[in-house]
């Protein structure tokens, strides 16, 4: 076990290794062969996260986690700072996640961006060319640096090495969503996302500030836990509370969470290995993370909790209205990733029930928000898989079609296309949680935890309404899911003139990682959840924090209700789109106004823009006015004054040595003078 742990390091370094190594080496000596340290760095980490995870499934439920420090940052005046790393069940399910679909991913990138070598003009077709020797491999090291940044996220001990990874994904997704900045969407994407996710960070740093002094400077998780808040008093559950919404702040923003969604979307301007790496492996599982991490500090915040499910369920709806209506496939998925980590922001908010606290002090989770935390977890586990083979069955799509997203430019791919076909049906069956794919466990246990909260807590009647709600977009997942698979895969065979009229398979080195999320996709989700052994949640349980959950019977009427929605979302997408092909144009039109606020987005961008932009915007005007014009002004007056003394004494300065000594003998003569008078 200790060996192990002192390899914790090398899981962070190996991929930040490789970026240093690709960034320096990469435009004039590795240029097309980039992608290996990469790809080497990435399956290096993945195979020393599968030993942490086989290490801490085969060590005992009471072992401690595994644990190395690196170095200490700083220690003033009692606080210290130490670099740790550490790694408990819940970071070895995390590390296991990240590296394999990360590697999976670069190694799919490998065709995909193959077109950067020879100048090529990436996913959209009309990018300014970027330097071919420079492409390809800034590409590769912005990856693995992601891929380290999310690593050290994970594998942090304390809130400010949580912190350090935190800011480096939102660098890494701001140099990968701008990868064309030369394009103007990409690069108005990218700063989109690093200002609104930056609004969260502050939110989320204040948090850690308060929770840093408030627990008499303890930085690591469970010494914040069991100390946060000293000398509070009265108003132990406001600090708390107000600690745990600073918190939310920032997982909003990383999770793309309602208001701070508006960035996600248009993150699609990046690359698709990108959009995949962020929507299912890295960024966004981020915000998912911290508040799982936190869960003994928010079931003590009842109010915090409550506002979690809230956002969670509204943002799961609100996204899935929106995609009812997309065109482009791969804001569908976008969207598709805002509801689900809805989903997984509702179930942490159902973790209601402060379990007490540990004989050694430390307070955890009760038995029903220990399963919520499992719940949302074990979906973020699963959604990772799906979500990744959809991206990259969609970049598959783009790669055929000449880099063409639009939905309503081609059809019948499944008869050209057969593996990207397969792949995607079965990420989509996953997506919309039909039986026995993986989805369909880990999004029934949100609902089941939703439909237990309505009972057992003090807010019963607001679980039970985001309940309702969780069932409905459940439905309407499922319908706009399978709207996009009728719609790229079934019909008549169109093909975009951009293919150059025919379209084909992708290589093998894009196909092959296909095949082995659509394995992951079909079977994951069974084989953890399937009672009596329930792997996933029973391995969860050793997490610090969390408490044994009692076996329960399978709630089988809500996994029979649950099925049943998501067949009827399939049933009408294949009504409308294949039978009927008419019926959706007709429905849109008798629902005009409604159709209108969804494709529109609600105009949530449009009024972002004008009561939050503009008014920023004019108040950076008026700045910028007061700092060139008064503060630069009295600057200026101010250097002014010695050159206007100067002026003034320049004429004695004239070079004339009769006019030195004419002045030497006034100045003598009056010293004389003021001599006499003063003897």
């Amino acid at each position: 076990m200790s060996d192990v742990s002192h390899l914790l390091w090398l899981i962070p370094a190996l991929p930040l290794a490789a970026a240093a190594l690709i960034a320096f080496l990469g435009p004039k000596v590795l240029r097309g062969q980039s992608h290996w340290p990469c790809v080497l760095a990435a399956a290096g980490a993945c195979a020393l996260s599968l030993w942490v995870f086989g290490t801490v499934f085969s060590s005992g439920a009471e072992q401690p986690p595994l644990f190395v420090h690196c170095y200490t940052v700083f220690h003033v005046a009692g606080a210290v700072l130490d670099f740790n790393l550490r790694a408990d069940a819940l970071t070895a399910l995390m590390l296991v996640m990240i590296t394999f679909i990360g590697t999976l991913i670069a190694i799919y990138s490998v065709g995909y961006m193959h077109g950067e070598l020879g100048g090529g003009h990436g996913d959209h077709g009309h990018n300014a060319p970027t330097t071919p020797s420079y492409a390809y491999p800034r590409f590769f090291a912005e990856v693995a640096l992601f891929i380290a940044s999310m690593t050290l996220l994970v594998l942090a001990d304390n809130l400010w090495v949580l912190f350090a990874g935190w800011e480096g994904v939102g660098l890494c997704s701001y140099l990968l969503v701008g990868f064309w900045f030369a394009k103007p969407a990409a690069a108005n994407a990218a700063n989109k996302a690093f200002l609104v996710t930056r609004i969260g960070d502050m939110g989320m740093f204040l948090g850690i500030m308060l929770l840093w002094i408030g627990s008499g400077y303890h930085v690591d998780f469970e010494s914040v836990f069991a100390n946060f808040p000293q000398n509070a008093g009265g108003y132990k559950e406001f600090y708390l509370t107000t600690a745990c919404l600073l918190l939310l702040c920032g997982a909003a923003g990383k999770s793309a969470q309602f208001p701070l969604q508006v960035w996600l979307p248009d993150a699609m301007e990046g690359p698709t290995p990108v959009s995949a790496l962020i929507h299912a492996a890295t960024m966004v599982t981020a915000g998912v993370y911290l508040i799982a991490r936190c869960t003994p500090l928010f079931v003590q915040a009842p109010i915090a909790q409550l506002v979690v499910a809230c956002i969670g369920a509204f943002t799961a709806l609100f996204a899935a209205l929106i995609a009812l209506t997309r065109n482009d496939l791969k804001r569908v998925l976008a969207y598709s990733t805002l509801s689900q980590l809805g989903y997984m922001f509702l179930g942490l908010g159902c973790a209601v029930g402060f379990g007490g606290f540990s004989p050694d002090g430390k307070p955890q989770a009760g038995a029903e928000a220990t399963a919520a935390v499992s719940a949302s977890m074990f979906h973020l586990f699963t959604h990772a898989f799906f979500k990744a083979l959809l991206f990259l069955a969609a970049g598959s799509v783009m790669h055929a079609m000449g880099n063409v997203i639009d939905m309503r430019r081609f059809s019948g791919l499944r008869k050209v296309m057969p593996t990207t076909h397969w792949t995607f049906l079965i990420g989509a069956l996953a997506l919309s949680g039909l039986p026995p794919f993986s989805g369909f466990w880990s999004k029934d246990e949100i609902v089941g935890a939703a439909f237990d909260a309505s009972h057992s807590s003090a807010y019963g009647g607001v679980y039970f309404i985001l309940f309702i709600a969780a069932m409905l977009t459940a439905f309407l997942t499922a319908f706009y899911t399978f709207r996009a698979y009728f719609l790229t895969f079934w019909g008549e065979v169109r093909v975009p003139e951009e293919a150059g009229g025919h379209a084909h398979e992708s290589p093998a080195v894009m196909t092959a990682p296909l095949i082995i999320l659509a394995v992951f996709a079909a079977g994951v989700g069974a084989a953890l959840a399937l009672p009596p052994f329930s792997l996933f949640g029973n391995f969860l349980l050793r997490t610090p924090g969390l408490v044994k959950v009692p076996e329960a019977a399978p709630a089988y009427l809500l996994m029979g209700v649950s099925a049943i929605v998501a067949a009827a979302g399939i049933g009408l997408a294949w009504w409308m789109y294949v039978r009927q092909p008419g019926a959706a144009a007709e429905v849109a039109q008798a629902i005009r106004p409604a159709y209108v606020l969804s494709s529109n987005k609600f105009f949530v961008d449009e009024l972002y823009g004008y009561f939050l932009v503009k008014p920023v915007q004019g108040f950076a005007r008026f700045l910028r006015i007061m700092d060139l014009q008064v503060l630069d002004g009295i600057v200026d007056v101010i250097g002014n004054v010695p050159r206007l003394i100067g002026v003034l004494f320049w004429p004695i300065q004239n070079g004339l040595v009769q006019y030195y000594a004419l002045l030497m003998l006034l100045g003598l003569t009056v010293f004389l003078l003021a001599l006499v008078r003063y003897l």
